[in-house]
């Protein structure tokens, strides 16, 4: 058990973190959302032919309207303008915005209608990580020609991280079947086609010829549905199941260091002083928020248990 829980936790630090090298490699000739839809149908689908037949019940009505609604706002509010974003933002940059979604959840879990409100603790860390994204895209926002990085990818980005976070609160109370890789895959199959109407609204289809992908995008893209949408999300499956969600949630700390590790040696992304101070601050936030949370559950559990 201590053996399979750390092979399934090193997967999802460093394929997780990983996945937006992919991307990054991938979107450089081929559609954002076409390969994004590309990527979660066919992950999708081999993971509910795969679960019917291990013997998983069909999924309820209500079921599919639950995952459909998770899949829009995770995989193609959420990764999908992710993919976007990464035309013009580094997928280093990139992967330290949607590492923040912790913060974004406690916030709005912060002000919704039976939500739990920080303590000092995570007031402080929902401050000092809000206040790492602005050292980290301000400059930019502000600077017009001058900036570094595209206003336009920062904004889909502060908007996927909104959108991921508002699926995954709305995902806790939501009726889902039993199976967790049952669940995924539905959630693919949603997002997937979400994704596939989204291009071609956008007109993808017309940008697109199969004779321009390049060899690079075709391997970011089979890279993407094998290891990050199968193997990684298996592993996540198995660790939410078996292990406390606060040692799950430890990715959130490593998916930015690795992706910024491998963006500024692989694909020689911008990595400065500014890049690096944003990245120890808000990770640093992220760690003090859930930090926070659990101290409040510890202190809920003894108050209940007197």
């Amino acid at each position: 058990m201590k053996a399979k829980t750390w092979i399934s936790l090193l997967t999802v630090y460093i394929l997780w973190g990983s996945t937006y090298l992919g991307i990054h490699y991938a979107v450089q000739s081929i559609p954002p959302f076409l390969m994004a839809g590309a990527r979660f149908l066919a992950a999708g689908v081999i993971l509910h032919v795969w679960r019917r037949l291990a013997g998983d019940p069909a999924p309820s009505r209500k079921q599919w309207l639950s995952t459909g609604i998770i899949g829009l706002l995770l995989l193609l509010g959420g990764n999908g303008m992710l993919s976007f974003a990464e035309q013009s933002v580094p997928s280093g940059i990139a992967s330290l915005l949607i590492g923040s979604v912790p913060l974004w959840m406690a916030t709005i879990d912060a002000f919704r209608p039976g939500g739990v409100r920080p303590n000092w603790l995570g007031i402080l860390g929902l401050l000092v990580g809000f206040g790492g994204i602005a050292l980290l895209v301000g400059p930019d926002l502000a600077g017009g020609a001058r900036a570094e990085l595209q206003p336009l990818g920062i904004v889909v980005l502060l908007f996927a991280s909104l959108s991921w976070s508002i699926g995954s609160i709305y995902s806790r109370g939501a009726e889902l079947p039993r199976s967790a890789l049952l669940s995924t895959s539905m959630e693919m199959l949603v997002g997937g086609a979400g994704l596939i109407l989204l291009g071609s609204a956008t007109g993808e289809w017309h940008s697109f010829a199969l004779s321009q992908v390049t060899l690079r995008s075709w391997l970011g893209l089979a890279y993407l549905v094998v290891f990050g949408s199968m193997v990684a999300y298996t592993a996540y499956n198995w660790l939410l199941r078996n292990v406390s969600l606060s040692l799950v949630s430890t990715y959130a700390y490593v998916n930015p260091l690795v992706a910024i590790l491998l963006g500024s040696l692989l694909a020689g992304e911008l990595l400065n002083a500014r890049i690096l101070s944003a990245a120890f601050v808000i990770v640093g936030s992220v760690v003090v928020v859930n930090l926070a949370q659990r101290l409040k559950r510890s202190v809920s559990t003894a108050t209940v248990a007197d």
